[in-house]
């Protein structure tokens, strides 16, 4: 429960009151820093913060002021309004990415969270996407969500995906391409050719992923990321050599 209340920019004081209110009701400061083990002065300081934030009020007395949580329903509204004011920065933040000049630069991503991050590089850059060594790690039943909201935007952006799978996947992920949610041209590697790695061109960008298996990407699985217009370059005309070597299979088909 701490790491909700941590995500949504509670303190750890904050977060001790808030708790303990909700379960004592009205209470004094002195009564909240006992239940909280919090010093006096520092109790008062994070209830401050909290009726700031509209999560706690004060109960004005003539002898002692009390204090008392308000409902959690006040938590989903802040929830909101960080949301909201993360939208509202999007657009300068977006463009001040993007008005960054063009260097050459390298970098590693890792995991499931490392493949979501490329799904995003790939919308972002708009353009198509071209795969040597295609195992399927995409359809890691993991990545359901992420992968039909990525096809979602990569169909309306018209991007083709061009791939050389590994040639077992023809028989592991049987009929395969029939359910690809994207717009596919592919051939298969001769089958001598497989190994666990695959590279990825898109835009400038170039990916290495090493550690794949058919169908799933592991945890343990590496993506290298170049970004080089050249070496892209490059790695789309040895794909085009290594497409017209590799056998024939279905033609762009449509979604």
């Amino acid at each position: 429960m701490n790491e909700v209340f941590e995500s949504l920019g509670l303190s750890p004081n904050e977060i001790k009151i808030y708790d303990s209110l909700l379960g004592r009701g009205e209470s004094s400061i002195s009564e909240i820093a006992i239940s909280s083990q919090i010093h006096r002065r520092n109790a008062y300081d994070a209830m401050q913060r909290l009726i700031d934030k509209g999560l706690c009020f004060q109960i004005f007395s003539n002898k002692e002021n009390t204090y008392n949580a308000v409902d959690p329903d006040k938590l989903v509204e802040l929830l909101a309004e960080k949301q909201q004011k993360l939208e509202n920065a999007l657009p300068d933040l977006k463009k001040r990415f993007g008005s960054r000049s063009d260097v050459e630069e390298a970098y590693i991503y890792k995991g499931l969270e490392g493949q979501k991050n490329i799904l995003r590089d790939v919308l972002r850059v708009g353009k198509d996407s071209y795969f040597i060594g295609a195992k399927g790690g995409w359809y890691d039943p993991r990545l359901d969500t992420a992968r039909s909201a990525f096809f979602k935007e990569a169909n309306k952006k018209k991007i083709k995906f061009i791939q050389l799978f590994d040639n077992e996947i023809d028989s592991q992920m049987k009929d395969f391409p029939k359910y690809f949610e994207g717009k596919l041209e592919y051939r298969f590697l001769p089958k001598e050719y497989s190994t666990n790695s695959a590279i990825h061109i898109f835009g400038d960008y170039v990916i290495t992923y090493t550690g794949l298996t058919i169908g799933k990407i592991s945890e343990s699985t590496i993506f290298f990321v170049i970004h080089s217009k050249d070496l892209a370059e490059s790695y789309r005309t040895w794909f085009w050599y290594m497409w017209g070597q590799s056998s024939p299979h279905n033609k762009i088909r449509k979604t």
